[in-house]
């Protein structure tokens, strides 16, 4: 596992622990309401003998949830807790079915408290574990509220004085005969109950599934706009769908590459005097606005940008996705910067900018250390894009396009401007332009 991984992994463990958290909070403040609710209802319906026993089981189950609410979140809680609690319900419930009265106001046998549906306060606590988002929490709350219900069960029929089962009909009873012992209020089936309980664990286990499939989901786009903040990181906000989904692939590591491409170097005219009379703010606001144009531009011809120096852009195409025609998309992003150049303002300023383009083998990959990389391409035709961009001012050009550019793209309509010396090649290097934009001021 990468750091990278490791840390992505933790991110998304918090975020879950915290969406766990506020689930919580929101099912216990359901919860403490409902029970009072509900607690104040039976008090007042079931008459003044029973209103103590409910008022104080009400009573438990609120506090234990205040309890609870206070501790989430807190310096106390623990992965643990949460089950803890779940099981603090369970028990109280379990205990009170197997203990409470079937009905003070009547003398019942206790064997009717299986009559009054007791059994569906199991699915208010699996509902309270589903606020969690938890999984392992949501199976566990079927699990221990069907044992909570068999064992509350098992006692009231360890206890009863005699109990009747569904083998207590006799076959081919007449309806008068199945009424007797389904009526009697003695009737305890165990079938009964093993097929509520097991029904509790089927629903909490399909809630489980459901959830687990709800997580994963999550997951898969937390995963996926962590990827896209990367590449983000890495290139800026333009990039080209296709070199973002390739990215996305890589999950942001792309190995050194050498390959041939086309490097775009553009560089701002004039840049030294507009910086004295705009100052530090004033030519931020206009750079800002120019390269956001030239972004554009450079990303929807399938280029990226690897750097931003100063006011120059170094953009690359052909990496780190394959396009046959990065010498064209070069070519057409150049141009069309210049144009788009001519006829704007930026922050309320008309500037130019020259352009080199040339195409040649370069290394490529993700460079950097402490946690803080770039994609960034080497060679000699990124310097050779460089020094051609420079020229320009000499030739009094804003565009020059290297030989081995102008090769790959024989129709483009190119002007051969002479045989130059570019610093750092032995031979004279052909460079060509293309008519675009005049040049409106000198650095």
């Amino acid at each position: 596992m990468t750091a990278e991984t490791g840390q992505f992994d933790t991110q998304i463990r918090a975020t879950f622990r915290r969406a766990e958290e506020q689930g919580l909070k929101i099912a216990l403040r359901g919860k403490i309401v409902a029970v009072a609710l509900l607690v104040s209802y039976l008090a007042v319906t079931r008459g003044p003998a029973s209103a103590p026993v409910f008022l104080m089981a009400g009573a438990l189950f609120i506090v234990f949830g205040m309890l609870h609410y206070w501790i989430i979140g807190t310096s106390r809680d623990r992965p643990w807790v949460k089950y803890v609690f779940i099981t603090i319900d369970i028990a109280l419930l379990s205990v009170f079915v197997a203990l409470g009265p079937a009905d003070l106001n009547h003398e019942l046998p206790k064997a009717m408290t299986f009559r009054f549906g007791g059994f569906h306060y199991y699915y208010v606590i699996v509902a309270i574990a589903g606020f969690s988002f938890s999984p392992g929490l949501m199976l566990w709350a079927g699990v221990a509220g069907s044992i909570g219900w068999v064992g509350a069960f098992y006692y009231v029929l360890g206890n009863a004085d005699r109990a009747l089962q569904w083998s207590d009909v006799p076959a081919g009873a007449t309806p008068e005969q199945f009424l007797a012992v389904v009526l009697d209020p003695h009737f305890l089936p165990f079938g009964t109950r093993l097929q509520e309980s097991m029904l509790l664990i089927i629903i909490a286990a399909l809630l489980t599934l459901v959830m687990s499939r709800a997580r994963r989901t999550v997951y898969a786009h937390l995963e996926a706009e962590a990827e896209r903040r990367n590449v983000s990181d890495l290139f800026g906000r333009h990039v080209p769908r296709s070199v973002a989904e390739l990215m996305i692939e890589a999950r942001g590591e792309l190995a050194p590459t050498e390959r041939q491409a086309t490097v775009l170097f553009a560089d701002v005219a004039g840049f030294t005097n507009l910086t004295e009379r705009l100052g530090p703010t004033g030519i931020t606001n206009v750079l800002n606005a120019y390269f956001d144009d030239a972004a554009n531009i450079i990303g929807a011809e399938g280029g990226i940008i690897t750097q931003f120096q100063g006011d120059a852009i170094l953009a690359v195409f052909n990496l780190p996705a394959s396009d046959p025609d990065h010498a064209g998309a070069a070519l057409r992003a150049g141009t069309r910067m210049l144009e788009k150049v001519a006829s704007s303002r930026y922050d309320g300023e008309t500037i130019g900018i020259r352009v080199g383009i040339n195409t040649g083998n370069v290394v490529a990959g993700n460079v950097g250390g402490g946690g803080r990389e770039n994609y960034t391409v080497h060679g000699d035709a990124v310097n050779a894009a460089a020094r051609l961009e420079a020229m320009n001012k000499d030739l009094g050009t804003t565009l020059l396009v290297s030989k081995s550019t102008a090769d790959l793209v024989p129709h483009a309509g190119l002007e051969r401007v002479g045989s130059v010396d570019v610093r750092g090649q032995s031979d004279q290097t052909v460079v060509f332009t293309r008519p675009v934009v005049s040049e409106t001021s000198d650095d």
